[in-house]
């Protein structure tokens, strides 16, 4: 029998949440900016513990993101937060920095661990590694293309993370480049905590000289700046594939999308996947599933296969 992968999004309050348990996700990333990046919520030690008693009502899982990077005031703190977290029940953290790991051993060593070290994730016997040392999954470099990610999967015991839907970082820097910019400029809105794509009614995007049709997301905030893809990954058609290989968590990417467009692609991805693990032998994809987000889906984003099917040259 195939195992049945888990559904896992982001969420930018409870209020999403609730909505996002409905539609059926299976699992949250959520977190703090002073520790985790790329969030489309700030949650506290408190909204942690209140985001965990809302999921574990219903069965559903939170993942704390402890993946910034991390300078030595935030590694003072480290102990006293993940003994936070543990004792709010989160279900596991989400960690690049070996820092992260060597505080839960002492201070919280019930933690389930996911090791996610964003591009540099791309091997087995990397992923290998860090399981010895703790870690219970592997969550995957969005580079990778779909044979690469089977030999993976073969040749680890680690669960196995996935990103199936939404855009991917493809840039991140520690500097405020867009506001510093802004200062620079003596724009107006200089002084805004914030001043990026998604707090700007028009957004803020990166566009090349020869891909002038082309736009990059600009996406800034505590940790920094942060470019993200052009277009939007969709692998629910090909779903399947990944499902037959026993892929153990399928992500989806909501950031910088609204919570009807974050929830239509949860019960698109809901259908597909409980489809598939009802008749393996007798699935068929169902159109209908694919039509409900392309009926919101920005014009100006593709839906591609992402590196899913490109040829690696190295």
């Amino acid at each position: 029998m195939a195992t049945k992968p888990e559904l896992l999004i982001d969420a930018a309050s409870l209020a999403d949440m609730e909505r996002l348990i409905e539609a059926g996700a299976d699992a949250f990333v959520i977190g703090e900016a002073r520790y985790g990046m790329r969030l489309p919520g700030d949650f506290d030690i408190a909204g942690i513990a209140a985001a965990v008693k809302l999921a574990h009502v219903h069965q559903v899982s939170v993942y704390v993101a402890v993946n910034n990077v991390m300078d030595n005031a935030t590694v003072d703190t480290l102990p006293e937060y993940l003994k936070a977290l543990a004792d709010a029940g989160v279900d596991a953290i989400v960690f690049g920095d070996p820092a992260v790991l060597m505080a839960a051993r002492t201070a919280a060593p019930e933690l389930k661990l996911h090791w996610n070290a964003e591009m540099t994730s791309t091997n087995y016997a990397t992923a290998n590694y860090w399981g010895r040392r703790g870690s219970s999954r592997v969550v995957l470099a969005r580079e990778l293309n779909l044979e690469q990610i089977i030999g993976i999967k073969e040749n680890t015991e680690l669960a196995v993370q996935v990103q199936v839907h939404g855009m991917t970082n493809i840039y991140h820097s520690k500097r405020p480049l867009v506001h510093n910019y802004f200062v620079h400029q003596n724009k107006d809105g200089a002084e805004e905590n914030v001043p990026v794509h998604g707090k700007r009614e028009d957004g803020l995007y990166l566009i090349e000289a020869e891909r002038p049709d082309e736009r990059f997301p600009i996406y800034e905030d505590a940790n920094g700046t942060h470019i993200m893809s052009s277009d939007d990954l969709c692998m629910i058609e090909n779903l399947h594939e990944l499902m037959e290989v026993n892929i153990d968590s399928f992500r989806i990417e909501g950031l910088l999308k609204s919570i009807t467009y974050n929830e239509t692609v949860v019960r698109a991805y809901r259908a597909a996947i409980d489809a598939y693990y009802a008749d393996p032998q007798g699935y068929a994809f169902d159109d209908a599933w694919l039509d409900s987000i392309a009926a919101l889906q920005d014009p100006a984003r593709e839906l591609s296969y992402g590196f899913f099917y490109k040829e690696q040259v190295y």
